[in-house]
């Protein structure tokens, strides 16, 4: 195992597992993932979940993955799976990138360097970058050319929302799109055409694969029909919707709370618990949880952000959540929460909403009946229809 000790402008860190077994052939298939960053961990969340089932499917694969996820959740690892950290780049609250340490020239340069050297090193047959072509700044252009040159697959892969039409047109006709016909083999979208069809509404320049959502499954759990779990995703900006969950828990006497505080969760979550002092006592904060989908499927009513991980989960659980999107700097969250509300999955609120408005949402069965997924088009096995598509991208030398 190599391990390089990160400082800001120099280095990454990288953790190599051992060698998995070889094939027949001597040659073992070989999977690299990047994923950028903001304050959401959907990206790396939905690339960690394909690559575990890539290695439950095939015990002679290995995965590496980049990240720039700053904190290291539970859920990221795997005996095969390698994690290369670069420096974080997370959005603020104007949309723009920015990395609290150095520069973002600089860490650019890094995330440049780090995932270059990976592809090097690595040697991947297949290669699959999450939501940007050539990462935040074309930060990945180099690494992928270099894998493309020596005879990787080289994917896209595209959550079920990207944002309004007119933003997405103009991006994909900007340089962080040029030339992706011809550098990348497959485009994967996590959802389903008839939820979003990227063609349609964006212009997507190549005919994409659907896979369905890609989404932890749910094991069989006791129901609490009191319990109220509160969710925003990775934390950094979902202070108002956990004030909302702690008021309405306060507004109920017989109403218990969990508050799952993601890794960029402020201390204005011990604020919201403690400011109602009769309530505190039914809330408990859970942090770094590896997932909520088995917290929603105790629960009887969840209350939580529009992210692309944390609503499919809820949807994983049998609940119908009540979202509350964020609506900058992307209506990527309102645009989902208002067609799974459309499709009868979901109920939405401002997150100004008052308590006493959305209460009544609490006292409606929140449990989704057995087919509503199905009879809504909404496929939850993802994960294993995209490994199995990269599979196919692998060549059958290695296979």
């Amino acid at each position: 195992m190599v391990r390089r000790s990160y400082t800001p402008g120099r280095t990454t860190i990288v953790h190599y597992k051992p060698e998995p077994r070889l094939t027949d052939s001597g040659a073992v298939p070989r999977y690299l993932f990047s994923s950028h960053d903001g304050f959401g961990l959907g990206h790396t969340r939905r690339n960690t979940l394909i690559a575990r089932e890539i290695l439950r499917r095939d015990p002679t694969a290995h995965v590496a993955l980049v990240t720039g996820v700053a904190m290291r959740p539970s859920w990221l690892g795997h005996d095969r799976l390698s994690v290369i950290t670069v420096p974080p780049l997370v959005k603020d609250r104007d949309g723009a990138y920015c990395n609290g340490t150095i520069s973002f020239e600089a860490a650019l340069q890094c995330r440049s360097e780090a995932f270059t050297r990976a592809v090097d090193e690595f040697r991947p047959d297949c290669v699959i970058v999450d939501r940007h072509p050539y990462g935040i700044g074309g930060e990945l252009r180099a690494g992928l050319d270099r894998a493309r040159s020596a005879g990787a697959s080289i994917v896209l892969g595209l959550r079920d929302i990207l944002d309004e039409p007119e933003p997405v047109r103009a991006e994909l006709a900007g340089e962080g799109w040029h030339d992706v016909e011809r550098v990348f083999d497959e485009v994967l979208v996590y959802g389903a055409r008839n939820f979003c069809d990227h063609e349609a509404e964006y212009g997507l320049p190549m005919r994409p694969n659907y896979c369905g959502w890609v989404v932890e499954p749910a094991s069989p759990t006791r129901r609490n029909p009191n319990l109220l779990v509160v969710a925003a995703g990775g934390g950094g900006d979902g202070d108002a919707v956990f004030g909302l969950g702690v008021a309405l828990i306060a507004r109920s006497a017989r109403r218990t709370g969990l508050l799952v505080a993601g890794p960029y969760a402020t201390e204005a979550i011990d604020a919201a618990a403690d400011s109602y002092g009769c309530a505190r006592q039914r809330l408990r904060i859970v942090r770094n949880a590896p997932g909520c989908v088995d917290l929603f499927a105790r629960a009887g009513a969840v209350l939580q952000m529009a992210g692309y991980n944390s609503t499919l989960e809820s949807l994983a659980a049998g609940i119908r959540p009540i979202l509350v999107p964020r609506r900058a700097p992307r209506r990527e969250q309102a645009i989902r929460a208002g067609r799974l509300a459309a499709l009868g999955l979901a109920d939405v609120v401002d997150e100004c909403a008052p308590a006493p408005e959305v209460a009544w949402l609490l006292e409606r069965d929140r449990r989704l009946a057995p087919d509503a997924l199905r009879s809504a088009g909404i496929a939850i096995d993802g994960a294993t229809r995209a490994a199995r598509r990269l599979e196919t991208l692998v060549p059958a030398s290695v296979r």
